[in-house]
């Protein structure tokens, strides 16, 4: 075993990725499979706290484009302790499929029977977490624990693989920090522990949710493995960095989170500009209305009035994030308490967001939202302005 990866990682990584590549010119196009399962797209969206629940996978379902949508990141432990919560979390519709969950935990026989109650749930494949920097998940050695002890990782993986007939993954980080950068070997353990991809977040747990990610380390882990997908994820807020993180890795396909909340238009987006090589412009006030609106009424629909009004005061906000000036909506927004409010602050948004119009009732060009720029497209910035630190703010990024 030891000699055959010796080989690989003596072989170029130009080399390998170039065969990979060939390999996997069908898989940029749209379609992709890894293990059983047969996705229409190698698009997926990715675990997000708090907001890739049942409401928000259907709103980007409905919308289209998207592969494969995983639910919140599950406490195995509580799972299997059929916690309220925890079933709330795996809820899902006819609607919400292809499903992925993804669990967390480090207690072997916790993950495997986690499966087992995943695959009898429905679901089409469970991922492994592997890459949350928070505190509350790598304390109990989950999360980006897992990533400092190889074959104690491979041997809760292998017990999952063995239960379970649907697919089993792995979504990861680069490693603890820049000095111990594992990414590359830990796939390579669990490729041998039979998972059927792997997720790579390009940046290490020390840098959370800042800093620049590393397309140079996503495609070191593509380079790793022999038959396996590796899927990027990290800062995909536009079609033209999903394109870029593609182009220069080599990933079978790339996971969107944080960039599917300022667009749930990005999948279909980025499929597009795939496919033809052509860039849809982002969607209008309207549409970002009527997307807005929908998620509200399946909020309300999945967690009743009450609950999916004060859930939904922290969505709002990033659907207006590309409104233009929305300071007057999110100051009301964030107490909202019911749909008839709502309804009575969005339409006096509107009427006060005129004033910024012209007459073709578009933006005035001042007023309208800078392009967004992943963290891996922008121009370096001269070493005085930077930090070498950057913290991970509170709110969803802190929780994903």
């Amino acid at each position: 075993m030891g000699n055959e990866h010796s080989r690989r990682a003596a072989q170029p990584v130009t080399s390998q990725l170039s065969t990979r590549l060939t390999l996997r010119l069908s898989v940029t196009l749209g379609a992709m499979r890894f293990g059983p399962l047969n996705l229409e797209s190698n698009l997926f969206l990715s675990p997000l706290a708090g907001y890739t629940n049942l409401p928000f996978r259907l709103v980007v379902r409905e919308i289209g484009g998207v592969g494969l949508c995983t639910t919140d990141l599950v406490n195995a432990r509580s799972l299997i302790e059929k916690n309220p919560k925890a079933l709330k979390l795996v809820e899902t519709a006819p609607a919400d499929a292809p499903l992925a969950v993804q669990l967390f935990g480090s207690v072997p026989e916790e993950m495997r029977d986690a499966a087992i109650i995943v695959e009898a749930r429905g679901a089409v494949s469970v991922d492994i977490n592997m890459g949350c920097p928070v505190k509350k998940v790598v304390k109990i050695g989950g999360g980006s624990a897992m990533m400092t002890e190889l074959d104690k990782t491979a041997a809760l993986v292998r017990g999952m693989v063995n239960a379970v007939k649907i697919p089993v993954t792995a979504k990861m980080r680069l490693g603890w920090d820049d000095d111990n950068l594992t990414a590359p070997d830990l796939a390579r353990a669990l490729e041998d522990a039979g998972v059927a991809a792997i997720f790579i977040h390009g940046r290490t747990r020390e840098q959370g949710f800042g800093g620049t990610v590393n397309l140079a380390g996503i495609r070191k882990v593509v380079a790793a493995v022999k038959n396996i997908p590796v899927i990027g994820n990290g800062d995909v807020i536009s079609p033209t960095a999903a394109k870029k993180m593609f182009d220069e890795t080599g990933c079978a396909g790339v996971s969107i989170g944080r960039g599917a909340f300022y667009d749930p238009w990005i999948f279909k987006r980025t499929l597009h500009l795939m496919r033809t090589g052509e860039l849809l412009p982002e969607p209008s006030f309207n549409e970002r209305v009527r997307v807005l609106l929908r998620h509200l009424d399946l909020m309300i629909e999945v967690f009743g009035e009450d609950l999916g009004c004060r859930m939904f005061r922290k969505v709002a906000p990033w659907y207006s994030k590309r409104f233009g000036p929305c300071h007057e909506f999110n100051k009301r927004v964030v107490q909202v308490a019911t749909k008839a409010q709502f309804d009575e602050i969005l339409a006096s948004y509107i009427r006060w967001r005129q004033q910024f119009l012209d007459g073709e009732g578009e933006l005035l060009p001042r007023f309208q939202p800078a392009p967004m720029v992943a963290s891996f497209m922008r121009e370096p910035e001269p070493a005085s302005t930077t930090r070498e630190h950057i913290p991970v703010p509170r709110g969803p990024v802190e929780v994903w």
